[in-house]
């Protein structure tokens, strides 16, 4: 099985927002999540792929770099997005297929648009994948909290499937990249 961690839209303006927009819900626990599943990642030699919206800070500028708390390894590889679909037009459909990675472990913001569509994707298109559960965040909208919207999601994607591939939610805490996929099958 060869698997990739992907981290989407940990920008530092919309991890922290800005004099528009407010931060995502509990931000200094999704960093404190997101480094430990990196550290995680790179002592089982896991590869890491960051993608960026280039709506954030306008595609440029420190807003518009991955969260400065956030430990990037130096090997990480960088898509930039258009549209809220991290596969969509970026290049990473394309590379997940050509180094055969079969089990994403997804984390980052924003849950009901980027990380929602990067999850049923993954799974569209033949891989498993493992959401972090306490690895996404989002800032909230007129109708629901950040904290209901994360709760409805990681509710929904666990055991969300597409025939033979599906996603299932796992705190940052347990052993990600020992999938368990299989117990479901």
């Amino acid at each position: 099985m060869k698997q990739l961690l992907l981290i989407i839209d940990v920008q530092q303006d919309l991890v922290d927002g800005n004099e528009n927009e407010p931060a995502v819900f509990l931000k200094d626990e999704l960093i404190s999540n997101i480094n430990r599943v990196i550290e995680k990642a790179h002592k089982d030699s896991i590869p890491v792929v960051f993608v960026r919206d280039l709506d954030v800070a306008e595609g440029s500028g420190g807003g518009f770099e991955v969260h400065r708390n956030i430990h990037v390894p130096e090997d990480a590889r960088f898509f930039n997005k258009s549209a809220t679909n991290a596969f969509y037009g970026t290049g990473l459909l394309e590379y997940v297929k050509a180094e055969e990675f079969n089990h994403l472990i997804i984390m980052g913001c924003e849950t009901q648009h980027c990380i929602d569509s990067a999850v049923r994707t993954a799974t569209i298109n033949g891989m498993d994948v493992t959401l972090v559960g306490d690895g996404h965040s989002t800032k909230g909208n007129e109708v629901l909290s950040g904290e209901q919207i994360i709760q409805h999601h990681n509710a929904t994607l666990h055991g969300h499937y597409n025939v033979d591939h599906f996603s299932l939610v796992r705190d940052s805490n347990e052993d990600l990249f020992v999938p368990t996929h299989d117990n479901y099958r």
